[in-house]
């Protein structure tokens, strides 16, 4: 008999060589019905796999995105067996499951592929799902395995197998396909209800430009057709929602092939938007004890030697800058942290100065590849609204805490209560990815661990998310159409204050290293604002919006009055424009909502003469009839933050 550990705590006896399905069955018969796969000991297995010894065991559905994924794989390897039948001679890369579904990178020889041929794949793809094949898993050695895939010509399954090592070879067959995988695998193809292909790219093999490019068709499957129904009409709305879109129907930002790629520029409006942005956090950050810096926008090779950015990034950033002087080289920076280290060294620090909380709005510089620049959420210059706070190692949880509460106060401020904490640990299997000793590691991920429970943050724990140089707490934001974002990020630091050799003096008159605390609560402005966007479709809280009102004169002969109106709001630092153009009042009201304008004052003759502006509020339609001093005192107090 072995023992099985459920999530609850509690302790079930089975005889040995049970199974995860047979454990569900136990429970119930409906759970047993929607098990895709099982976490064994901190491993995703199969459903069907035999457990020999004590276990801790986690039933995965549906529900939980261990299952998905397991679901998602799967549906690529049904896609591929359909793929093979349709269009004999078909070698396969790579299949995994992503976040929205899955892809597999395929090589279709001299055969022209494109969209018009996803209906055909997914009504294979259907059909075989229908016979309800069991995944097979099993074990071959790497000979055999090498054979298997010389006689299918496949040289992309050859190039994988000369990494991986005798013994850890498995095939997984379905149907009349078998490929080699390591699982694990949904119980058979009929939970498989509903699939679409999404849609068809380039891929080069192993993201080597030097290979020949496949074809990587993206797909996303359900156990429901009601969910897939659910899922078209949100990438729908999504569409609607871009920020790219919006941005610049809203005239926020542009990008321009000349200025360079990846490069936002802001406009007026945008840039407003922005600097509001900017003066919240800032005021919240002066009531929390932090003081404003600026910093170059390059740096001295040596500074990120020393820092270890170089080692890691070096190849990754922009060329050096060089100068006249033989052997100088600059780079843009593309990090705050080692110059804040450098502002630290200044002047020499005593255990009653700190801790001493440094912010900086930095620009900084990475080149991306240019295949994965998107809008401004994945952009090659950026500005983080950054801080480093520099403590006692007594005061780190308290700090930690402090900047947790700053945090959840600007999501709240914004409207994002839908999130979920990630504490971003180290891999314990692969240390050699991280600099500073284990000593100090452990430190810092106890300091995040418990910081997190006592402000009773809800947490996921994801091992080998961690920054090079310490432990993080990264907070995973759900927009409103349930997409995930990360959003804000919290590092704790012992190992850069150790290569910048920095010290306070202690209580003790000897010298000690201060702990750095790294923090960005927006992440980066592009970024933030980006998801800003797509969370709120473009309507900005009122605080935060570049326009708040627009006036909306029936005719000219109204437009002197008009400008009263604006001056007077103008005075009580309410902002918003004139439509002056000679168009009829329906299509301005029209206008002014394509363009998200929060409120519309239509002024006529009746309005004019009592002093009053007829309000209409975006997306609610008429408020009634108010003077400027109600208006005023309906927005101020909307927009009180």
């Amino acid at each position: 008999m072995i023992n099985i550990t459920l999530p609850d705590g509690s302790v079930r006896s089975y005889e040995s060589g049970v199974t995860a399905h047979q454990i569900a069955l136990s429970i119930s018969e409906g759970l047993a019905r929607n098990v895709l796969a099982a976490e064994v000991n901190g491993e995703i297995w199969d459903s069907s796999r035999v457990i020999t010894q004590d276990a801790h065991v986690r039933l995965l559905t549906w529900n939980d995105s261990e299952g998905k994924s397991t679901f998602w794989h799967s549906s690529a390897h049904l896609m591929a067996e359909a793929l093979e039948a349709l269009y004999p001679g078909t070698k396969f890369g790579i299949g995994p499951a992503i976040e929205t579904g899955f892809y597999y990178d395929v090589d279709f020889g001299d055969r022209e592929f494109s969209s018009d041929d996803f209906k055909a794949i997914e009504e294979k793809m259907l059909a075989l799902a229908k016979t309800k094949e069991s995944f097979t898993r099993k074990a071959v050695s790497k000979a055999d395995a090498i054979a298997y895939f010389q006689e299918k010509g496949d040289e992309y399954k050859l190039d994988l197998l000369e990494g991986l090592e005798d013994g850890n070879i498995s095939f997984y067959t379905q149907g009349n396909f078998t490929d080699l995988c390591r699982g694990p695998h949904i119980p058979n193809t009929g939970f498989i209800k509903a699939i679409k292909l999404m849609n068809v790219a380039g891929a080069y093999w192993r993201g080597d430009e030097t290979k020949k490019q496949l074809t990587r068709i993206y797909g996303v499957t359900f156990p429901k057709a009601s969910e897939l129904t659910e899922y078209l009409q949100m990438i729908e709305e999504a569409k609607k929602r871009d920020h790219r879109k919006l941005g610049k129907e809203l005239e926020l930002f542009t990008f321009s092939e000349k200025v360079g790629m990846g490069l936002p520029m802001w406009l007026p409006k945008g840039t407003a938007l922005r600097e509001r942005l900017v003066q919240f956090l800032t005021k919240a950050q002066v009531k929390s004890g932090y003081e404003q810096v600026i910093t170059p926008h390059i740096g001295h090779k040596n500074l990120y030697v020393t820092s270890g950015h170089y080692e890691k990034y070096g190849k990754d950033s922009f060329q050096p800058i060089k100068t006249p002087q033989e052997g100088e080289e600059f780079f843009l920076k593309p990090m705050n942290c080692p110059h804040h280290c450098e502002l630290y060294k200044f002047k020499p620090r005593s255990y009653k100065d700190l801790p001493v909380r440094f912010a900086e709005f930095g620009t900084v510089y990475r080149y991306e590849q240019s295949g994965e620049l998107h809008g401004l959420t994945r952009v090659r210059g950026f500005t983080q609204d950054d801080a480093h706070l520099f403590c006692t190692p007594e005061q780190v949880k308290e700090e930690f805490k402090k900047v947790i509460d700053l945090v959840l106060y600007v999501f709240k401020s914004l409207g994002f209560d839908n999130y979920i904490a990630q504490v971003s640990l180290r891999d314990p299997d692969n240390k050699a990815k991280y600099i500073g000793s284990d000593e100090n590691w452990k430190l810092a991920e106890q300091s995040i661990i418990e910081a997190a429970a006592e402000k009773n943050l809800p947490t996921v724990v994801e091992y080998g998310e961690a920054a090079f140089y310490g432990p993080k707490l990264d907070f995973m934001v759900k927009d409103a159409l349930g997409r995930k974002w990360q959003l804000g990020t919290i590092q704790v630091d012992y190992n850069l204050p150790e290569r910048f050799e920095l010290e306070y003096t202690g209580s003790d008159n000897q010298k000690h290293r201060p702990v750095m605390i790294h923090r960005a609560p927006f992440g980066s402005l592009e970024r933030f604002v980006a998801v800003l966007i797509e969370h709120c479709a473009g309507n900005f809280p009122l605080w935060l919006s570049p326009e708040q009102f627009i006036i909306l004169p029936i005719s000219e002969k109204y437009e002197e009055y008009a400008k009263k109106v604006s001056n007077e709001l103008n005075n009580s630092d309410i902002r918003g424009l004139i439509d002056f153009r000679d168009e009829k009042i329906g299509r301005k009201i029209r206008d002014a909502e394509v363009k998200k304008l929060p409120y519309m004052l239509i002024i006529g003759e009746k309005e004019a003469e009592e002093g009053k502006v007829s309000v209409r509020k975006h997306g609610q339609g008429d408020l009634g009839s108010m003077t400027i001093a109600e208006f005023s005192a309906l927005i101020i107090k909307e927009i009180t933050v």
